[in-house]
């Protein structure tokens, strides 16, 4: 370890983790995420969206990249789950060249503040200009968290552009009216290639300033789909098709052609309800018509990951909370039962709490703080945004579950970072 003084900590000096991205792709082994050389690896970290009305990583009309990057690194964190629309990735496809992030601005925000927030973001990021498009800043962050050794999760977070997520948002499930399939699947192999190479299959089709692209060494890992869920407006899509085997069916699909695009990505399945439920895959139990998740009979058996997400902020009992965890999908950790078939990481890519003085101490907040770095099985919290281009309709919107605070320039809670975030990436790195 070393140790550096954070000047926004009040000046205390706290153990930092050494940052380094490790040299070629990722894959697992039983439980483990591990590098090329056989070495375990962890993740801790937290999520920065980019999946809203603006489509672009939030925040930088307070600061810039390089700076909202080292804020992350600072508390040692090693990842950044980094969640994008697939509706960017249509303007591209159907359009013939992406959206300048000053037109995205001006639509999601209006004339006037869209170009106030535009000036304001090529004021701190200099590096940026009318000609910017909103693809190559999410290429920014990533370039700029490879140089500061902190890897990036790319996570398709929904399809058409919007604050995520609820049961009436048109993106719950396979087939609801934004959620288009065949988009789903033709977005991610763009991004797939895109982090790897020039997307020669579709270079004919796009404007030479989008197939510029250079290799993303960040990006070890995608989210193929952020909380799959009931569309609550569709009863007729809900009883024709919400079960495990059309979440088997699109999910496996859509990881077979990632794979086939971009064999070096590691590929994260995420479960129902919320990403609250994996529990039939870890005992590879009956999915419906003889179908069953067998880790085994996958070629990319070594780049297959679970994910979890948890906001049971109202529990009273710690082990019951890791009761529910464990057998919603935690389970596939377990390499002393017999009858989990698919050890396989779990990771909880999600969950958060208001960053006040006082919440991080309730059971939620502690057990997992305790628990997560117990397993080492990685974990990004929700969410470092101190606020939003736009959300639900409220421009600059606060958060208060943000790390930072509205402007993006000091942590919200002193006491919830110092004395539980921290704590929780040396337990888990450490």
């Amino acid at each position: 370890m070393r140790f550096n003084v954070l000047a926004t900590l009040v000046g205390i000096t706290i153990p930092q983790i050494a940052l380094a991205i490790a040299p070629g792709p990722l894959s697992t082994s039983g439980r483990w995420i591990v590098d090329a050389n056989g070495q375990n690896i962890t993740f801790a970290g937290v999520n920065w969206p980019g999946a809203s009305e603006a489509m672009l990583p939030e925040g930088l009309q307070y600061q810039s990249i390089e700076n909202i990057v080292d804020k992350i690194k600072t508390l040692g964190m090693n990842v950044i789950r980094l969640t994008f629309a697939i509706e960017m990735i249509d303007d591209i496809l159907e359009t013939g060249r992406d959206v300048s992030i000053k037109d995205s601005l001006v639509k999601a925000l209006g004339e006037k503040n869209g170009t106030k927030v535009f000036s304001n973001i090529v004021r701190h990021n200099p590096q940026f200009g009318v000609d910017t498009t909103r693809l190559q800043v999410f290429d920014a962050v990533a370039n700029e968290s490879h140089r500061q050794g902190v890897y990036v999760h790319l996570d398709n977070h929904i399809s058409k552009a919007m604050w995520c997520c609820s049961g009436t948002d048109g993106n719950t499930w396979f087939g609801d009216r934004y959620f288009d399939v065949a988009k789903w699947h033709r977005g991610w192999q763009y991004m797939a290639e895109h982090v790897f190479k020039t997307p020669r299959s579709l270079a004919s089709s796009v404007t030479d300033a989008t197939t510029q692209v250079k290799s993303l060494p960040a990006v070890k890992s995608v989210g193929m789909r952020n909380e799959l869920r009931k569309a609550e407006d569709n009863p007729t899509l809900v009883n024709t098709t919400y079960n495990w085997r059309y979440w088997y069916r699109h999910m496996v699909e859509n990881a077979n052609q990632i794979h086939a695009a971009n064999r070096n990505l590691l590929i994260y399945f995420s479960g129902l309800d919320y990403d609250t439920r994996l529990s039939p895959i870890p005992t590879g139990a009956e999915l419906g018509n003889g179908t069953a998740f067998r880790k085994d009979d996958f070629e990319y058996a070594d780049k297959i990951v679970l994910e979890l997400h948890n906001y049971e902020r109202t529990a009273t009992s710690c082990e019951d909370l890791k009761s529910s965890l464990w057998n919603a999908g935690f389970n596939a950790l377990d390499t002393q039962n017999s009858s989990i078939v698919n050890i396989m990481p779990v990771q909880m890519t999600e969950f958060g709490f208001p960053q006040d003085n006082t919440t991080y101490t309730d059971v939620y907040a502690s057990c997992l703080r305790e628990w997560l770095p117990s397993l080492q099985a990685g974990w990004m919290v929700w969410v470092i945004a101190g606020s939003y281009y736009i959300r639900k309709g409220i421009q600059d919107d606060d958060e208060l579950w943000g790390l930072l605070d509205h402007t993006w320039s000091d942590w919200r809670s002193t006491d919830a970072v110092t004395n539980g975030l921290i704590p929780m990436v040396q337990a888990t790195l450490g």
